[in-house]
Order: C-alpha cells, then structure tokens, then sequence
C-alpha cells in the first residue's frame, strides 16, 4: 500500500522543509539573518492556511493530510519557540515558551487518547480561543526571531504573554469538556 500524496500534502510537507531553513537564517552571523529567519517562518505559516484551504476546495481532504498538518504546524512553532527561548536565554521568556510547547504535547496526548478509548461523543476540535492563541503565538514568533529593535521586542514579549494566557485558558477548557463527558471516572479495572 502507498500514500497517494495530493497537492495540499507536497504543500505541508514543503513547510518541514522551511525548518532548517529558519534555524539556519536564525543563527547565521550576519545582521540580516534574523529577518531571513522571519520571513521563512511566516512563509511556512501562510502554507499552513494556504494547505488547509485548498484541501477543502479541491476536495481532496486525507486522513493523512488531517494527521500531518497539525504535527508539522507543533514542529514548526516548537522550533520557534526554542529559538527564541535560546536567544533570549530567561525566565519570563522560558516559562510562556516551555507552558506552550507543554500545552501543545498535552492536547496531542488527550486527542490520542480519547481517539484510542473510541470515546464516540467526545472530540478535542479547535476553539475559538486556541485560534486567537495561535494568532498571537504567530506574530509573537515574528516578532521575536526578528527582534530588530527593543520597542519590537517589547512587543513581541507582551503578545507572547498574551498567547501564553490563553495557553493556559484552553488548556483548562480542553480539561474540563473531557471532565464534564465523564473521560476522567474511574473504569471498571481501577485505573
């Protein structure tokens, strides 16, 4: 058996290769690299929405478009956020970077999770503020590969804060749906 690899898929696996490309930009000693880097992230942003629109258009949706387009989108704002944290190398910037990239792997273990236990009523989809979340995350991710000023860097900060927030928030959302569906009770065998 093979994958019969569509458009829309060659476009997210054509942001995988956008990574290195970010990491490279990113570390490379010349001062117009950081802005390089940017611009790769937001390049392999828009292929994200540009993927997932034309799926829906062109019909050509896959189960396995579905599970690759948000794994690449975790490595791609994953890879980020380790850059960032990297180069700025404190705590106010560690705690939000380290609280998303743990929010991202929790959501992806809950979603395999009740995925396996075939838990028919109950699916983690996308909220309205994961979404907002992401946006923000987005531009704060820019913002902060770049860091060309400290004006922008403040910026930056403050909307990686607010992400961070709503990390927090639709993480405590995505709990209690699952809480509220009866995932947490106890199952005859004790666990």
């Amino acid at each position: 058996m093979y994958l019969n690899i569509n458009i829309p898929t060659w476009i997210t696996l054509f942001r995988v290769i956008t990574i290195p490309f970010i990491i490279i930009f990113f570390y490379l000693p010349f001062s117009f690299c950081p802005l390089l880097s940017a611009i790769f992230f937001i390049f392999a942003s828009l292929t994200d929405w540009f993927d997932g629109f034309l799926a829906r258009r062109l019909e050509q949706t896959t189960v396995f478009g579905a599970f690759l387009d948000p794994v690449v989108d975790k490595l791609l704002v994953a890879v980020a956020l380790m850059l960032i944290e990297e180069y700025f190398h404190t705590w106010w910037v560690t705690l939000p970077v380290a609280s998303m990239i743990m929010r991202e792997i929790v959501i992806s273990a809950l979603r395999e999770w009740v995925a396996k236990i075939s838990y028919p009523n109950v699916g983690i989809i996308v909220s309205r503020t994961s979404k907002i979340k992401t946006t923000l995350q987005m531009f704060s991710v820019v913002l902060l590969l770049w860091h060309p000023s400290e004006y922008l860097i403040v910026v930056g900060t403050v909307i990686l804060y607010l992400a961070f927030v709503l990390t927090l928030l639709s993480i405590l959302k995505y709990v209690c749906i699952l809480y509220k569906n009866g995932l947490f009770k106890r199952t005859d065998n004790g666990s």
